[in-house]
C-alpha cells in the first residue's frame, strides 16, 4: 500500500488518541505563552495520562527541554514540532521491515511463531498476516498449535479460507509442540514460503503457558535449526500498561523479535505504542486499525506520526 494509504488508515484508525492526546496538547499550548518549565510538566502529566509511561514521558520531555535551552525555542507553536520530532525519534527502528517482502535470502520455509494471551487478536492477526504475504504471490501454512481452546482451530480455519491458505490441525488436547513439527515437515514437503504458527494464549498457569511456548521454540529449532525467525507478540492496544508487563513476560520466554499492537482504533490511549518502543526496544511490525482483513498495517513511524499529529494548528482555536 502507498503511503499515503497507510497514512488514512493510521489517520481513522488512531481518531480517539488523537482526539484525547492531540487536543489536549493543543490546549495546553495555547493556554500559555511561552514553553517554560510549569508547560513541560503539564505536557508530562498529559502524556503519563495518555499511558505513554512515567520513564517514557520523562523522556520525551528532558529531550525537549533540552532543545528548547539548546536552539533558544520560546513560541508555544514550536511545541508541536517539538513533541512530534521526539515521538518519531523515539519510534524510529530503522528501515521498516514488512514480513510478506521477504527478500530472495530469507530463509525456506520462513518460519513466524505468533504469542499473546487470549482475546489479543492472534487468530484474526495471523489471518491477516497471511494474506498479506500471500497478496505478494508467496505460499503460506498456518500451524494450528492452539489445541487447548476448543474454538481455536475453527476459528483459524475460518481465517485461513479467507486468506486463501491452507491449514495444518490436530485434535482437541493435541500437544502443540507436536502441531508445530508436523506443520513444518509438511511445509518442507511441499515447498512453501512462509510458516505461520499459532498458539496458545493461556493454560492453567502462566508458567505452564511459557514453558509451553518454550518448547515449542524448541522443536522448531530442532526441525528446522534457526527458526523461528521471528517471534510476533501480539498485545492489545486498549490493555494500556499491562502490554508492557504482558511483553517483558513472553520476551523472557521466547525472545520476541516483534510486535503486532492490534485494536489502536479503539483506545484514546494509543500512547502504548511510545512506551513499548521506548522500554522494550522491540520494533512494531504491524498494527491492527479496524476488523477487515486489509486493516492490518505495517508499522510505518513516519506515516504514524504524521497521522497522529496532523490535525494540530495552533493558529485555530480548540472548538
Amino acid at each position: 500500500m502507498a503511503l499515503q494509504g497507510v497514512f488514512a488508515k493510521f489517520r481513522e484508525g488512531l481518531s480517539k488518541t488523537r482526539d484525547s492526546l492531540t487536543e489536549k496538547v493543543r490546549r495546553l499550548a495555547q493556554a500559555r505563552g511561552t514553553i517554560d518549565d510549569a508547560l513541560l510538566e503539564k505536557l508530562e502529566e498529559l502524556l503519563i495520562s495518555s499511558d505513554v509511561g512515567v520513564g517514557t514521558s520523562t523522556t520525551i520531555v528532558e529531550r525537549i527541554n533540552a532543545r528548547v535551552k539548546a536552539e533558544k525555542y520560546v513560541s508555544n507553536e514550536e511545541l508541536t514540532r517539538l513533541l512530534k520530532d521526539e515521538i518519531a525519534r523515539l519510534l524510529d527502528a530503522g528501515p521498516l521491515q514488512r514480513l510478506e517482502m521477504l527478500g530472495p535470502e530469507s530463509p525456506k520455509p520462513f518460519v513466524i511463531m505468533v504469542v499473546g494471551v487470549n482475546g489479543v487478536g492472534k487468530t484474526t492477526t495471523i489471518g491477516k498476516l497471511a494474506a498479506r504475504i500471500r497478496l505478494e504471490g508467496r505460499s503460506v501454512l498456518i500451524g494450528a498449535a492452539d489445541t487447548f481452546r476448543a474454538a481455536a482451530n475453527e476459528q483459524l480455519e475460518i481465517w485461513a479460507q479467507r486468506a486463501g491458505v491452507d491449514i495444518v490441525r490436530q485434535a482437541h488436547g493435541s500437544d502443540p509442540a507436536s502441531v508445530a513439527f508436523d506443520t513444518l515437515s509438511a511445509a518442507a514437503s511441499r515447498g512453501s514460503d512462509v510458516v505461520i504458527i499459532d498458539t496458545a494464549g493461556r493454560l492453567h498457569t502462566k508458567v505452564n503457558l511459557m514453558e509451553e511456548l518454550a518448547k515449542i521454540r524448541r522443536v522448531l529449532d530442532k526441525r528446522m535449526p534457526g527458526s523461528p525467525h521471528e517471534v510476533l507478540l501480539v498485545l492489545d492496544a486498549t490493555t494500556g500498561q499491562n502490554g508492557l508487563q504482558q511483553a517483558q513476560q513472553f520476551t523472557k520466554a521466547v525472545g520476541v523479535t516483534g510486535l503486532v499492537l492490534t485494536k489502536l482504533d479503539g483506545t484514546a490511549k494509543g500512547g502504548i505504542v511510545f512506551a513499548i518502543a521506548e522500554s522494550l526496544k522491540i520494533p512494531v511490525r504491524y498494527v491492527g486499525v479496524g476488523e477487515g482483513i486489509d486493516d492490518l498495517q505495517p508499522f510505518d513511524h513516519k506515516a504514524f506520526v504524521d497521522a497522529l499529529f496532523e490535525p494540530m494548528d495552533l493558529s485555530q482555536p480548540p472548538e
